[in-house]
């Protein structure tokens, strides 16, 4: 972490307790599809990392830049995923890495993607360091650009000492395979007169890896911060740019801070003067009527002892949203998908966590997408991670309408949880996986 030192501004809201949430992808995801082996892998690698980037939370100053970075750094390296080493190959058998940042405050720049990268070990450090070389006058050869790809910015990554690796690192032997075979079944389709658009039998059966890795982070000064990486597709067209490091569709932060009306103060009226102070203010109209009660007078409501002032007090308070996306990511695309969930949740007051859920929840806007395509191809299908903070009260969301989303986070009180199904009763134990693969 000793590379890791820039810490965020401090914000006016006071401190903050840090949380974080991270994913590894977002599919068909069952228990029929990933064997209980290759779940267990999962499900501990989640949690490892979780926790080695919930410790490093804890260091005093650090940002939540520094931690999601950390964080997708983690999950970069780790083959079970999509990303960094373990990521998917194109139709041509080739690794094309996507990444992007973004602060919800704190950097003229926000945010930062990255695309057709090949040599680059850690395209999320990469797009952290033009993040923040784009803070500085000319950004030490970036400029304050928001989109970069391809060689130039493999360039500068050798050029600020970002570890550069051959093509051959990216290579796993299971991505390998299911590229192999994807190529396989799409040729033997063609063959046979069988739509290759439709999902096939063999997809349906398997697990193929069509998300992004990711982390959502808040530190202690209020600033949340978004990373995702990812390989793309699958067999995705050479030259496709995903949702990842398209700002606004796989991925946004923002904050603002909006007017709320506080409980009405009530305050008792002046009390009703005595005459002598009357006449020493010159009030002779009401001075006489008091002697003479046949003379009426119009008396000041705010002298009336039964009446009340109300006093309605606006306050202004602090929201800020950060939001990562996995899944299919031209659907992400045409959605416009995270941006349009964080102005949802502000633009309609609603939370971020009924936001996330209208977009990307079991029959949401990103399913509706699809049409009569949905269920037929992978159009539509995704999950999101968020956080969401309103004051000092920070909520993480979570979402997702496929089989599943391998998702780990930190708890209120910093326990540490760890998903790939729902919680309602997806979760099972040994003996209930074994009968699902037994045909029970």
């Amino acid at each position: 972490m000793s590379d890791y030192t820039h810490t965020s501004p401090p914000k006016p809201s006071g401190l903050i307790k840090p949380r974080i949430i991270i994913h590894g992808g977002a599919g068909n995801i069952t228990r029929t599809t990933v064997p209980r082996d290759r779940y267990d892998a999962y499900h501990t690698s989640l949690l490892r990392i979780l926790s080695n980037a919930s410790f490093v939370l804890t260091y005093p100053g650090i940002s939540a830049l520094d931690v999601a970075t950390y964080a997708v750094t983690l999950l970069e390296n780790d083959p079970l995923y999509n990303s960094g080493h373990g990521a998917v190959f194109t139709r041509e058998g080739k690794n094309e890495l996507e990444a992007s940042i973004m602060v919800s405050n704190g950097y003229e720049k926000r945010g930062v993607g990255v695309m057709m990268l090949s040599h680059v070990k850690n395209p999320i450090g990469l797009a952290r360091e033009l993040l923040l070389k784009g803070e500085e006058p000319n950004g030490d050869g970036s400029q304050d650009h928001c989109q970069y790809s391809g060689a130039y910015v493999e360039w500068l990554a050798a050029k600020w000492n970002l570890e550069i690796v051959p093509e051959e690192y990216f290579f796993t032997q299971r991505k390998w395979d299911e590229h192999k075979r994807g190529l396989a079944e799409e040729q033997r389709r063609e063959e046979t007169g069988v739509s290759t658009e439709e999902i096939s039998e063999w997809e349906e059966e398997n697990y193929i890896p069509l998300g992004t890795c990711g982390a959502v982070v808040i530190d202690s000064f209020g600033t949340i911060c978004v990373a995702t990486s990812t390989g793309g597709l699958t067999n995705k067209v050479p030259g496709r740019i995903g949702d990842t490091p398209t700002m606004g569709a796989g991925y946004w932060a923002e904050e603002w801070y909006e007017e709320v009306r506080k409980e009405m103060i009530y305050q008792p009226s002046l009390p009703v003067s005595s005459p002598i102070d009357r006449l020493s203010r010159g009030d002779l109209r009401n001075l006489v009527g008091d002697c003479l009660p046949g003379i009426t007078s119009q008396s000041n409501p705010s002298e009336t002892s039964s009446s009340k002032t109300a006093d309605e007090k606006l306050s202004k308070v602090r929201h800020a949203v950060g939001l990562s996306s996995s899944g299919n990511g031209d659907s992400f695309i045409r959605m416009c998908a995270s941006r349009t969930t964080a102005s949802k949740s502000r633009f309609q007051s609603t939370s971020l966590s009924k936001a996330t859920t209208w977009m990307t929840g079991p029959g949401g806007e990103l399913q509706k997408s699809a049409g009569d395509r949905w269920g037929k191809v992978h159009e539509g299908t995704g999950g999101m991670i968020g956080i969401e903070v309103i004051g000092n009260k920070v909520d993480v969301v979570c979402d997702y309408n496929c089989g599943g989303m391998f998702r780990a986070w930190t708890e209120e009180d910093g326990s540490k949880k760890c998903l790939i199904f729902r919680e309602d009763g997806w979760e099972s134990g040994p003996k209930n996986w074994d009968s699902v693969h037994s045909g029970q």
